[in-house]
């Protein structure tokens, strides 16, 4: 086989030609990897109009742990986002993996494979961050090596996965399996310390949207429970949420994990991309209104609140809080 490195379009290259080329399957073996990267991933692959099933082993989670909201982030994924189309486990055992393979195959066949030094994340294959580099490899051999390390590992949904692999908060603490309860069974207390917008969910002039904000799907064609969280002009403009594209993961202050990306001109919104009705069906449920029904300004004001509080954890990460004032 011919050799030569990859330097440039990565993401492309190891991630979405082979599909475009008829691959339908993908096995990853990556040291370190984040939920919102697969989120990102696959709304590609379905904006090329290619099914692909893609099972993921996180190498390095024996030794280093990984944060609960990428935790919960990937459960998510697995079960209910993308059920039947993404797979998470992690590595249990000793020595930790650090390595990076990408494996495809086509028809239950190997078919193409890559290794480098690219993480599974939106740092390496989507934003230009780092510098990367991957060449091809022997396909057969590399899902050899992912099959040797899964039976090391555990699925990221399974129940005892607490107590094989380690989950730290945002401070990079530990956390016991108490802890991780009392996190999902305890009263709702707003982040200290954390850089903090307010968006709201009025136009400038006081009013509800009409046929956009929390009322984007009120209009003919489209499905009525879609909607985004409009951003001012003060916002957008800054740098607190992400650029353009980029996938984040927001807790909401009732335990709900989404992923959101910002979009249209300017990246004056924000989206929930796997199913814009999601972020709809959200905010109705929060405020006691029917899925599918309008949005009024009076609806808000009955719940308590017009307007959302967002919490900067990292680049990555941000806290949303709707609870009543």
């Amino acid at each position: 086989m011919k050799k030569h490195l990859l330097s440039d379009n990565l993401f492309n290259e190891l991630l979405l030609n082979p599909a475009k080329r008829g691959a339908d399957e993908l096995f990853i073996v990556s040291g370190y990897a984040s939920a919102v990267m697969a989120s990102y991933h696959i709304e590609q692959l379905k904006k090329e109009k290619v099914n692909v099933k893609i099972n993921l082993l996180v190498g390095m989670t024996s030794r280093d742990g990984l944060s609960l909201t990428n935790h919960q982030t990937f459960k998510s994924l697995m079960e209910s986002t993308f059920f039947n189309t993404f797979n998470c486990s992690y590595l249990t055992e000793y020595p930790p993996v650090h390595s990076k393979v990408y494996s495809w195959f086509k028809d239950g066949n190997p078919v193409d494979a890559y290794i480098g030094s690219a993480n599974y994340s939106q740092q390496a294959f989507v934003l230009g961050s780092q510098k990367e580099i991957a060449s091809k490899c022997n396909p057969e051999s590399a899902f050899e090596y992912y099959q040797s390390l899964i039976e090391k590992s555990i699925y990221c949904n399974h129940q005892e996965v607490e107590e094989q692999v380690a989950f730290y908060n945002s401070r990079n603490v530990v956390l016991s399996n108490r802890d991780i309860i009392e996190l999902e069974t305890s009263d709702y207390k707003a982040p200290v310390g954390l850089d903090k917008i307010t968006v709201s969910l009025l136009q400038t002039n006081g009013e509800i949207h009409k046929s956009s904000g929390l009322n984007w799907g009120q209009r003919e064609g489209r499905e009525r429970n879609q909607a985004y969280i409009p951003l001012q002009a003060d916002v957008w403009r800054s740098d607190f949420f992400p650029k353009v594209g980029q996938h984040f993961t927001v807790k909401t202050d009732d335990r709900k994990i989404l992923i959101f990306t910002r979009a249209q001109q300017n990246g004056k919104a924000l989206h929930t991309p796997s199913n814009n009705s999601q972020m709809g069906e959200y905010f109705r449920n929060r405020i006691g209104v029917a899925n599918g029904k309008f949005v009024t300004k009076e609806n808000l004001i009955s719940y308590g609140k017009t307007t959302v509080d967002f919490y900067k954890t990292d680049e990555e990460e941000y806290q949303m809080d709707f609870s009543r004032v």
